[in-house]
């Protein structure tokens, strides 16, 4: 595919605000339909704000009233913040357009920047993202000093990790070596051309997370490069870095458009191999 310009908007003092970089990325989506402009990728910092895609649950917002901003991306709520690194890669794609494909491209580039810092990372089944394994089940502590077998989180539907303490809050979810995401993607592709993209958690304040239930997800939680590494890493450290693998990915990949129509039938197998989540298209 053709060269990928990089467009590096504001960090630090400089951070841009959500919704005048959602209205940017409105701009340079309508530019990169036309072909007035090559595909484009939009890095920067936010101040602290929420988003909530359009799968988001009202249980799942803040229960204090902090302000959401509603965007038209896929997934669930996430939050913004000083030291995450935010990419918008605004690429046209062959039609019909494989969003999971262009997903797992995404997640390929982070997970080589986080190596390069040291950091082992993966994905995990039917969750989209970038994240850092934690310890088989039977291995780990258990939350409230209970058995996991009992861990309310996954049997009481009812019951909400916000309102009990820090041992099930997201940003603990090292301590209780549990998965933990390092980075949440979440997209959306009109007329062929993508918008949003990813956030990297480089050494924001993971406690902003302890206010939602980020992406859904009550069994796992958030962590950060600095987090997991022990020492500080700043986002000036990672911006290249990070761009020099988008850059590798991205320009280098061979697009193909989605694979369509009626396949012939097929002897039957003994079990199906398991489906891509459809939440893994366009999740946070």
């Amino acid at each position: 595919m053709s060269e990928l310009h990089f467009v590096r908007l504001g960090f630090g003092e400089e951070a841009v605000e959500y919704r005048r970089a959602w209205d940017q990325q409105r701009e340079v989506h309508a530019a990169r339909f036309a072909d007035e402009i090559p595909d484009t990728c939009l890095l920067l910092e936010h101040p602290p704000v929420y988003t909530a895609g359009r799968r988001t649950e009202p249980g799942e917002r803040p229960l204090d009233g902090t302000p959401v901003v509603d965007v038209d991306r896929g997934g669930k709520i996430t939050w913004h913040g000083p030291g995450q690194l935010v990419g918008y890669p605004i690429m046209k794609l062959p039609r019909p357009v494989d969003v999971v494909a262009h997903v797992r491209r995404l997640e390929e580039a982070l997970i080589r920047t986080a190596a390069e810092f040291g950091l082992e990372t993966s994905r995990v089944e039917g969750r989209s993202g970038v994240w850092v394994l934690g310890d088989p089940v039977s291995a780990r502590p258990s939350p409230g000093g209970l058995s996991l077998d009992f861990d309310p989180r996954l049997h009481d539907e009812e019951f909400d990790p916000r309102l009990n303490g820090p041992e099930y809050a997201p940003s603990n979810a090292g301590q209780r070596r549990e998965d933990r995401k390092l980075a949440a993607i979440g997209i959306r592709v009109a007329k062929g051309v993508t918008m949003h993209g990813f956030a990297l958690n480089v050494n924001p304040d993971n406690t902003w997370f302890d206010r939602i239930v980020p992406c859904g997800i009550r069994d796992a939680g958030v962590t950060s490069l600095a987090q997991e590494l022990g020492r500080e890493v700043t986002v000036a450290e990672v911006l290249p870095v990070a761009e020099r693998h988008l850059r590798d990915v991205l320009e280098n990949a061979e697009l193909q458009p989605r694979e369509t129509g009626r396949a012939e039938p097929a002897a039957p197998a003994p079990a199906p191999a398991p489906a891509v989540s459809a939440g893994a298209t366009a999740a946070t």
